[in-house]
């Protein structure tokens, strides 16, 4: 993954930044504890920044604080993505039937086209956080182009969750980009407010971006008993 460089504003900061990367970098596993002693006497911070970065954490959904028990890195489960999943198609495909009812103007179909191509550079570059963030992008401005605000806060929450999801279990490594073919194909459907494949090609879209997600089977096993 490309690294970005960082500006560090407080202690606080540098501690979120350090462990969101090992989260996101897989050095740091699904349900591994995270000791606030031990990180900052590694990191040579006290305890305080540990805490307020760790909250930051939890507040993402990367990690779970447990009281009494302390902090560890979420371990989402098979049931709950693929329930998550399930809300997702039903909230986007509301969102392109809406889409394609109000249409949408030009500037918005030239930012889309714009927020592709950066997609696909992420994709090139294997910069995930910069490839999640289009991606996001690319679904909120389809949302908000329904003019259906509570939709979109629902369709932002959403989405939180699932890359959450993708940041533990997708290997972002496949050689052809088909998220983004995925997204021109829903695109050229709303462009010619074809509600019924804008609908098809967002359903696909969501069912590869679930399949893509590859859970080890220990975690299979301890959710089966």
């Amino acid at each position: 993954m490309m690294q970005r460089s960082r500006i560090y504003n407080t202690s606080s900061d540098f501690v979120y930044l350090d462990l969101r990367g090992k989260i996101v970098s897989k050095e740091l596993k699904p349900s591994q504890r995270l000791l606030e002693v031990k990180i900052a006497t590694e990191m040579g911070v006290s305890r305080t920044p540990v805490r307020e970065a760790l909250r930051r954490l939890a507040n993402e959904g990367l990690v779970k604080i447990v009281p009494n028990s302390g902090a560890r890195v979420a371990a989402p489960t098979v049931n709950e993505m693929e329930n998550a999943y399930n809300v997702r198609e039903y909230l986007e495909s509301l969102s392109v039937e809406l889409a394609c009812r109000n249409g949408m103007d030009r500037r918005v179909l030239e930012r889309l086209e714009e927020v592709l191509r950066s997609e696909e550079s992420a994709f090139e570059n294997k910069d995930l956080d910069a490839f999640l963030e289009a991606n996001n992008t690319f679904h909120r401005l389809i949302a908000e182009s329904g003019k259906n605000n509570v939709l979109c806060e629902y369709i932002d929450n959403i989405m939180l969750r699932t890359n959450v999801y993708i940041f533990f279990y997708d290997q972002f490594d496949e050689k052809d980009n088909y998220s983004s073919q995925e997204h021109r194909a829903i695109l050229r459907a709303i462009a010619q407010r074809d509600k019924e494949r804008a609908q098809e090609h967002m359903r696909e879209h969501l069912h590869h971006s679930h399949r893509a997600l590859e859970v080890p089977d220990s975690r299979k096993k301890i959710e089966r008993r």
